[in-house]
């Protein structure tokens, strides 16, 4: 039975993203609680030669809206990496759910040997829609949310693992 390319991606997005924002909303309340300042944390890395908590958000937001885009053959929204607060960084999250909740079923499945070009590390890389997915985003997807919790749980954000798979209710 084929893989539903829909069911792969869309529902997978449509959990972790509002778990990444509630994340956030735990993040501020606890600098608040503990009086520090947040960009504390948003400027907070795992290690010196990784990126920030908010690049792992920005990257984990282009990942999915990229995704869904592509893989119904429209070109993804460019959103500009500003984000310098916890709000800011949520209003993204936020607008590519939006984004990412106009995409039905039948734009999306059926894409998996669609051809899909990218620029990674300054060459042009091509990959079948089934591949794209399971081979280069679900993965990065995954490790830029993932790491972005694994910051803030270092950085004494009081996070269990529902905080990241279970979107509030």
């Amino acid at each position: 039975m084929p893989i539903s390319m829909y069911r792969a991606s869309v529902p997978i997005f449509l959990q972790i993203l509002p778990c990444t924002s509630a994340i956030l909303d735990k993040t501020a309340a606890h600098a608040a609680a503990k009086k520090i300042e947040p960009q504390v944390f948003l400027e907070a890395r795992l290690y010196p030669d990784m990126f920030p908590l908010t690049r792992q958000i920005q990257i984990a937001s282009d990942f999915a809206k990229g995704a869904c885009a592509r893989l119904a053959g429209v070109e993804p929204p460019k959103y500009p990496d500003t984000e310098t607060t916890i709000d800011e960084l949520k209003a993204r999250i936020a607008k590519t759910i939006a984004f990412i909740k106009e995409f039905k079923p039948s734009q999306i499945d059926g894409s998996e040997e669609r051809e899909i070009s990218l620029q990674m590390g300054g060459q042009t890389r091509t990959f079948k829609g089934e591949n794209y997915l399971i081979s280069v985003v679900l993965p990065n997807f995954f490790f830029h949310t993932t790491t972005a919790y694994a910051i803030l749980r270092h950085n004494g954000v009081e996070l269990g693992k529902q905080d990241f798979l279970r979107p509030p209710s």
